[in-house]
């Protein structure tokens, strides 16, 4: 999808954003017929209206506020996913979009919508000429948008697509090892270091939960290490992302039931997914920001040598993890990750992953179920971001008694705490092995959808990059 800015109108294919219908007028070339016919339907409630010109079309949005900024702008989006299926239906290439309401950014926010809405995956169709949306390109009128907003809306766009393709590709293609190496051709289009530690290197750092689940595999695991240093970075001290990288998860010998849980376990991996796909974001538009992230990478299989419940496990950090349920394996992936990344003295720390369907369970696809000791102000600078972007957050406790569910009698801790508050002792788990400001994201419930909601796909849906990316754009900034 290429997004530009153009000097003045141009083709034959134009949509016109409004927000009120006596706006209607400055529809460029609109006739009396069409100016009473699109009245008409907006006087009926209708919010897009279709103008067939024959030699090319005139979309006309009416943008109708709610109540706070953040749902309007989500009506925007919402508008622009609308216009891409009318524009496919009708096999246009292009759209440009002219703005001509009194919300400065509402010709991005429809073509953002109408972008994420475009993206598809048909790598393995045979019919994938026949099946391509014929919508290529959106256009802004240089009063609709500025060319740094165009730059930046088209590096997210990207951004969200190389996450969703990564999270759609199955485990025959996609393994850890094949992971590290989409993150390495990320980092070489993007601008940032890429240090991929194979096996050999992870047994001798003696990352016991990431080798404790890999056990199992015929495959490899992987951690790699990214890594974008500005010029002038804001932070003095290194922002840190983690994404679990857990490419297909059976549950190991807790095996997983194949029905609606198994069969999408090729998108255990979300979280690298957002990390990885972030960080190209983050590099392409020169944030001023110095980030590293980390992906800790396996598959979880029952294999002749696969971990057991009952064993206990000595972590990177030297710790001691009693395993009762080999499917969290996320969170032993994740708690090396989190060691490893003390070295850096992290100014704050972030991990994303699909962790428990507890969270899932709690708040189901319409938000990100998150904890963490971060301060108080990163916090509300998050769930700012969350809405403004319209993916929302919600925080959980992290209480005492929590933290008292993963208690041992043989080890220093296990890696599940009962039948209740699954999501929130799976994230005492990984606090255990924090002793910096962090942040904890539980993208279960978000990462991979069944069907087309909106303009989110179905399959893998990059939810929590635009959120991430917010964050980024404004940390540091009063």
């Amino acid at each position: 999808m290429e997004i530009r800015i153009l000097q003045k109108p141009t083709g034959n294919n134009q949509a016109w954003i409004i927000d009120d219908i006596k706006k209607i007028a400055v529809v460029t070339g609109i006739s009396k017929e069409e100016t009473d016919y699109a009245t008409q339907a907006f006087n009926a409630e209708q919010t897009l209206v279709t103008l067939n010109r024959y030699k090319g079309f005139v979309f006309v949005i009416l943008l109708k506020s709610k109540k706070t900024a953040w749902q309007t702008a989500e009506v925007c989006r919402k508008a622009g996913a609308s216009l891409e299926a009318i524009c496919n239906k009708h096999k246009l290439p292009e759209i440009m979009i002219t703005n001509a309401s009194a919300l400065a950014n509402a010709a991005l926010l429809v073509a953002e919508g109408a972008a994420l809405a475009n993206y598809q995956f048909l790598k393995y169709r045979t019919e994938a000429k026949k099946l391509t949306h014929s919508l290529q390109r959106i256009s802004f009128t240089k009063d609709s948008a500025t060319v740094k907003e165009a730059s930046q809306l088209q590096i997210t766009i990207d951004a969200i697509y190389k996450a969703r393709t990564l999270v759609n590709e199955p485990l025959n293609f996609l393994s850890a090892e094949q992971l590290s190496r989409e993150i390495v051709l990320m980092g070489k289009e993007a601008g940032f270091k890429v240090t991929v530690l194979n096996k050999a290197r992870i047994e001798k750092e003696k990352m016991g939960g990431l080798l404790s689940v890999n056990r199992g595999s015929i495959q490899p695991p992987t951690f790699t290490i990214m890594e974008y240093v500005p010029k002038k970075a804001l932070n003095k001290k290194p922002i840190v992302l983690i994404g679990k990288g857990i490419v297909y998860d059976t549950g190991g010998l807790s095996l997983k039931p194949t029905p609606n849980s198994m069969d999408k376990m090729k998108s255990d991996m979300s979280g690298a997914a957002v990390v990885s796909a972030a960080m190209y974001a983050i590099a392409k538009m020169q944030l001023p920001l110095h980030v590293i992230a980390l992906v800790p990478a396996t598959d979880n299989r029952p294999g002749e040598e696969a971990y057991v419940p009952g064993d206990v496990i000595t972590m990177y950090s030297g710790a001691t993890v009693e395993v009762l349920n080999t499917d969290a394996e996320g969170r032993m992936v994740l708690a090396d990750a989190l060691h490893w990344a003390k070295r850096y003295k992290p100014e704050l720390v972030m991990d994303f992953a699909t962790l428990t369907g507890a969270a899932a369970a709690a708040v189901g696809e319409h938000g990100i179920v998150c904890m963490g000791t971060a301060t108080e102000e990163v916090k509300e600078a998050f769930a700012e971001s969350g809405f403004r972007q319209y993916e929302r957050l919600v925080e959980m406790p992290m209480w005492d008694e929590y933290g008292d569910q993963i208690k041992s009698d043989v080890a220093d801790i296990k890696n599940i705490g009962g039948p209740t508050g699954g999501a929130i002792t799976a994230g005492k788990f990984l606090e255990h092995f924090t002793e910096y400001p962090w942040m904890h994201f539980d993208i279960a419930g978000v990462s991979f959808f069944n069907a087309k909601k909106g303009y989110i796909p179905s399959g893998g849906t990059g939810y929590g990059i635009r959120m991430l990316l917010d964050f980024m754009a404004h940390y540091g900034k009063a």
